[in-house]
């Protein structure tokens, strides 16, 4: 028996599916096909049974998907997870600054180095604008704010404050990226001299929220302090 065919000579298949989507939302992500940010429509989906092409019976829902509005791939929509690069840029900006006020209260800000380095690290993060004179008198403002106090024991104040700024960022950074902003403050805290236990207590808390292990922030903290 010779198949069906249609006008254009192709085979036509007797029995199949099809499925109709319907858009329920969009907006922006990070496509990883495309590699950077990218349009979506958020889509859920109804099957049918098909007679040479036609629809005729239900055969259930599919999805919801994501479809990249470049490249119509279709994902999961555990891919709106990840922020798009604009909103990691943000955050990597944001915890650089939150990281650099924590050494920054552990160590006073009566060092003029420190808050240079502090200040010159928060600027390549992204905060143009940032100065010495700026910091200081944040860390200022924190000392004097009891509800968000980087309290020099280092106990639930600075952890609040940290994880709010890194536990959103780790599970997006290589560890080479989270191990970089762990050497980032060392540097901070080092730039007036060896740590103070202050300053060792705030950088174990900035490791431990970045995921760190802690023989690694061991190991990183004393890394630091060899002359590269």
């Amino acid at each position: 028996m010779l198949p069906l065919r249609g006008r254009n000579g192709r085979a036509l298949r007797l029995l199949g599916a099809r499925t109709a989507w319907t858009p329920v939302g969009d907006g922006e992500f990070y496509c990883p096909g495309c590699g950077g940010d990218r349009n979506y429509q958020r889509l859920t989906g109804r099957r049918r049974l098909t007679l040479l092409g036609l629809p005729l019976l239900p055969r259930g829902t599919a999805g919801p998907v994501v479809e990249c509005a470049a490249c119509r791939r279709h994902y999961g929509t555990d891919v709106l997870d990840h922020p798009t690069t604009r909103r990691f840029s943000a955050m990597l900006r944001d915890a650089v600054h939150t990281v650099a006020l924590a050494v920054l209260a552990a160590g006073g800000t009566s060092s003029r180095t420190a808050l240079e380095t502090a200040a010159a690290t928060v600027r390549a993060a992204g905060f143009d604008d940032c100065t010495e004179e700026q910091l200081a008198a944040l860390v200022e403002a924190l000392a004097a704010d009891t509800g968000r106090v980087f309290e020099q024991s280092y106990g639930a104040g600075l952890t609040i404050e940290l994880h709010e700024a890194l536990d959103p960022l780790a599970p997006h950074l290589a560890p080479a990226g989270r191990e970089s902003l762990l050497l980032q403050a060392a540097r901070i805290a080092l730039a007036d001299g060896p740590y103070t236990p202050a300053e060792r207590d705030a950088l174990t808390t900035v490791g431990a929220a970045l995921t760190i292990c802690a023989d690694d922030v061991t190991r990183l903290l004393a890394a630091a302090r060899t002359p590269s």
